[in-house]
């Protein structure tokens, strides 16, 4: 069985879902691993980054998305006919190995997640309704990948910013979690809150089965803020997160400032393959090299 890995911050604009998928493609191409990339955040970047929005539109309509699947755990439909399995895209930018579970605009609304679980629990007798939500939200992404997971080196998870029911659901069903971050100092907090949300998430899940994830790294990718307000502003915040996490804990490759990255999403794949030779695709290859060192 592979490793399931999340993509997390409380922050958004960090670079989480560039991360994914250009780590994901560096071990699909590079070395030969056999990867799926999940796409939680219903910004979808993650399916844009690796299909163009005809194909997904497509998709959509033969409703060969995650919304399928989560909806088939909060209305099940006895005449389902779509499995995990019919709802993966395979082979994605034409690289063998490389996979995606399509994310959707529109995944789950909460109330009708809160109503199922009400209905549950009374079937149940259950009185402890926070109980039966933390069940669920443990199990949704563990049982929703259990068909697939024995078949991929590698499961990413794209989290959304924030803390909804999918990123700590994502959270509660991986080995690790890596942390895109930016040295400045509104990062670093989204950093310092994922990490207390992880520990309160062990904690409510406790007295059941131990959710046992650990961090992978803090990966920072610069900004051109960054280069403008010069060095001293940006030791001080990677002081800060050396004296809070640890300096094994920092990633030694960062990811540089490069319009390549940037301009990688209008061709629907990413800057590894649309521009190997750029300096943000040579700092993604090295980074995927510790990342496999660290596990």
């Amino acid at each position: 069985m592979g490793y399931v890995i999340a993509t997390a911050n409380m922050k958004g604009g960090v670079g989480k879902t560039t991360l994914t998928v250009n780590l994901a493609t560096c071990l699909a191409k590079n070395h030969g691993k056999r990867v799926l990339v999940l796409d939680l955040d219903t910004q979808i970047s993650a399916t844009l980054s690796l299909m163009s929005p005809l194909d997904f539109a497509k998709r959509r309509k033969q409703s060969k998305t995650f919304r399928y699947l989560i909806d088939e755990v909060i209305n099940p439909n006895p005449e389902a006919k779509l499995t995990i399995k019919d709802i993966v895209q395979s082979q994605v930018c034409n690289v063998p190995g490389l996979d995606l579970l399509p994310g959707d605009i529109d995944l789950y609304d909460e109330f009708v997640v809160s109503e199922m679980l009400h209905q549950q629990a009374t079937a149940l007798g259950e009185q402890d309704f926070e109980m039966i939500w933390n069940r669920f939200e443990r199990v949704l992404i563990n049982n929703i990948l259990k068909p697939v997971r024995q078949e991929y080196d590698f499961i990413l998870l794209d989290c959304a910013p924030g803390y909804n029911l999918l990123t700590r659901s994502a959270l509660a069903a991986s080995d690790f979690y890596i942390l895109p971050a930016k040295p400045e100092p509104l990062s670093v907090v989204g950093i310092q809150l994922l990490e207390r949300r992880i520990a309160q998430l062990k904690d409510s899940h406790g007295h059941e089965t131990k959710i046992d994830i650990q961090m992978l790294g803090i990966v920072f990718s610069m900004s051109s803020a960054n280069l403008l307000t010069g060095g001293r502003y940006y030791k001080q915040v990677m002081h800060r997160v050396v004296e809070d996490f640890g300096v094994e804990k920092i990633c030694k490759v960062q990811i540089p400032v490069d319009v390549n990255v940037a301009k990688a999403v209008d061709s629907f794949m990413p800057a590894v393959l649309n521009a190997p030779q750029s300096a943000g695709s040579k700092a993604f290859f090295q980074l995927t090299q510790e990342l496999l060192q660290k596990l």
